[in-house]
């Protein structure tokens, strides 16, 4: 390794020399391996499903970020306005020195509104981004260091449960564990509160985590902010397919799939789904088997659950948490919550 260099694993990762960045890349990777085997137990089930975290290869990525400048996609518009409104407040909310550490961080768009905020009160800051997708992460770390001369990153190429285990370290300080967008939204009830306990087993007192939230509201707000105009999340939905083909050897002929998206008042959240339009079998080479859809059935790929202020009370309680402060913006559809643990 040259002079200046802070580079973890250069084997798997080329030319980087920045001497504030670190990229450390979890040896846990199976990720086809895993990929081949959560779809043959998803495409075998009754109904049939995809874990929604496949959604975010290179492609998927970038998809998502056209999502989040549309029209219809109310979700980062709302919290960029309550970051551009409270970062300052949310910031002395921690130690001075505190680490901010991101969960799932992709571009770190809204993240820069708290960056600046940390760095205003501050000579140094440190920041560790986590990310499944190296390309986006190695990315958006070079563009930061670029704008931000006193911050220094250590990135992870990781899921997040294999990041936190790393992150228990009492020797890292405080720090602000930031969980953006409603990702946790995307989780099932037991596995939002898995989540919140294996984050809260990474914590130590004094450390904040900062969570997104988006509130319940009208079915006329809701479902186009996940099947808008342009049909950009209906491709986000369809390269599933896609990866499948690439990664698996499938045969999907997307021209036989449609995207859903409708609201699921009973359970209080708006699902994904690929709807097959005629009767076919399709065959997943890696998996040497085919499998056969019927006309209108669907795979269901995501689900995005929505919050009462109550449920989200009870969340912070139920998982070892206090809820310190709920921000919202001026039409109270999205808020951030700040947690510290018990």
């Amino acid at each position: 390794m040259r002079k200046g260099e802070c580079i973890v694993e250069l084997d798997t990762i080329e030319n980087l020399t920045q001497s504030r960045l670190t990229v450390k890349i979890s040896r846990r990777d199976k990720s086809v391996e895993t990929f081949a085997d959560d779809v043959l137990a998803g495409l075998s089930a009754t109904p049939k499903t995809l874990p929604a975290k496949y959604f975010y290869d290179e492609v998927g990525s970038q998809l998502f970020e056209q999502i989040c400048a549309l029209p219809e996609y109310y979700l980062t518009r709302s919290e960029s306005a309550i970051l551009q409104t409270y970062a300052d407040e949310i910031a002395g909310s921690v130690a001075e020195n505190a680490v901010l550490v991101e969960l799932g961080s992709g571009s770190s768009v809204k993240t820069r509104l708290l960056l600046e905020a940390f760095l205003r009160r501050a000579q140094q800051q440190h920041y560790i981004p986590i990310d499944i997708s190296r390309s986006m992460l190695v990315q958006t770390a070079r563009r930061l260091l670029q704008k931000y001369a006193c911050l220094k990153i250590t990135a992870y190429v990781s899921d997040y449960h294999t990041a936190l285990a790393a992150l228990k370290n009492k020797e890292l300080g405080p720090k602000m564990i930031l969980f953006l967008g409603s990702s946790i939204g995307n989780f099932d009830p037991p596995r939002q509160r898995s989540f919140l306990q294996q984050t809260h087993e990474a914590m130590n007192p004094g450390d904040r985590l900062l969570v997104g939230m988006d509130l319940m509201k009208d079915r006329s707000v809701l479902e186009p902010a996940y099947d808008d105009a342009l049909g950009v999340t209906a491709r986000f939905n369809c390269n599933l397919l896609t990866r499948i083909n690439r990664e698996l050897d499938g045969r999907f002929d997307l021209s036989g799939f449609r995207h859903r998206a409708f609201l699921n008042e009973k359970l209080g959240r708006v699902e994904m789904h690929l709807e097959s339009i005629r009767s076919q079998s399709v065959w997943i080479g890696e998996l040497n088997r085919a499998f056969d859809f019927a006309q209108g059935e669907t795979i269901h790929t995501e689900n995005s659950y929505k919050f009462t202020p109550a449920q989200i009370q009870e969340l912070a309680t139920e998982n070892g948490f206090r809820l310190l402060r709920s921000w919202r913006d001026a039409r109270n559809w999205f808020s951030l919550n700040l947690f510290t643990p018990l």
